[in-house]
């Protein structure tokens, strides 16, 4: 891939990342059973980090990570879909939807 292509993603992927609301966030069932506060807490803890940890992601896209939170191992996930031709377009972004999961490990 490109380098100046796959900079381009990594840099979208992380605005998700810091802005969850930008694009499209889901939380699945375990992450919801925390309650509100927790969620809140692991959230922040998201936006917050100043990177990914590379453990998770050898190749540096930063579109994967986990760490412990509420006595737990959470982890997030950015996955890439293509934007449905007649679906509005948000501000910078691609041609793609980015949506961010953040779940329990043994959701994954």
């Amino acid at each position: 891939m490109d380098d100046l292509i796959a900079e381009r993603i990594r840099a979208l992927d992380d605005h998700l990342r810091k802005n969850p609301t930008a694009d499209v966030a889901i939380m699945p069932p375990g992450i919801a059973a925390l309650g509100r506060e927790a969620f809140d807490r692991i959230m922040k803890a998201i936006t917050a980090m100043a990177d990914i940890c590379h453990d998770y992601e050898p190749d540096e896209d930063q579109h994967i990570g986990s760490f412990p939170s509420e006595g737990r191992l959470i982890s997030f996930k950015i996955d890439h879909y293509e934007r449905p031709a007649r679906s509005p377009q948000l501000t910078g972004q691609t041609d793609r939807v980015r949506v961010i999961t953040v779940m329990l490990a043994e959701e994954a």
